[in-house]
């Protein structure tokens, strides 16, 4: 199994406001869709909620909740959704479902989330579109510590505002 975060961050690491993004990108929003379609996401119940009550279509949704038995979700079978109380318990589940959704499961948030991946070294790769601009935002994404993860592709795009798509991976 690889473990893959996939977020956009600022250049202030501001990857959320308000339970929604700062920015308008749609070359970062089909990557997104591109790149996750088929797979498992791991994600906490605050980026849950930002679907506004859909299931993202055609992927496998992992909730970490403090409390998994308060939720329920009627999701279709192309897209399950299943409540866990720790990433740990996510990654767990994740396992055996790796053969029928693949290898590489995405972190997708929120900020404790990918936080908490990084420091229980769960983490194997990291897709981050990086802003070139700073923006207001109450949820960061954490210092990637260059020490364990070397960059290895990035992409520059100029249109609609700079940014770069960047890979790191785990050395």
């Amino acid at each position: 199994m690889i473990l893959t975060h996939i977020a956009a961050c600022s250049e202030n690491r501001v990857i959320g406001t308000q339970g929604g993004l700062p920015w308008d990108l749609p070359e970062d929003m089909k990557f997104f869709r591109d790149t996750t379609k088929g797979h498992i996401m791991i994600m906490g119940r605050k980026t849950f909620d930002s679907f506004n009550g859909r299931a993202l279509p055609n992927r496998y949704h992992i909730v970490v909740t403090r409390d998994p038995s308060k939720f329920t979700f009627n999701a279709p079978p192309t897209s399950p959704v299943v409540f866990v109380a720790s990433l740990e318990e996510a990654v767990a589940h994740a396992k055996p479902l790796t053969d029928k959704w693949g290898e590489e499961v995405f972190i997708i948030g929120g900020g404790e989330i990918y936080k908490q991946a990084l420091e229980k070294n769960l983490t194997d790769k990291i897709y981050l579109t990086l802003i070139h601009r700073e923006f207001a935002g109450d949820t960061l994404y954490p210092v990637i510590d260059e020490g364990r993860f070397q960059l290895t592709a990035r992409r520059d795009v100029s249109e609609p505002i700079p940014f770069s798509f960047l890979t790191y991976q785990k050395k």
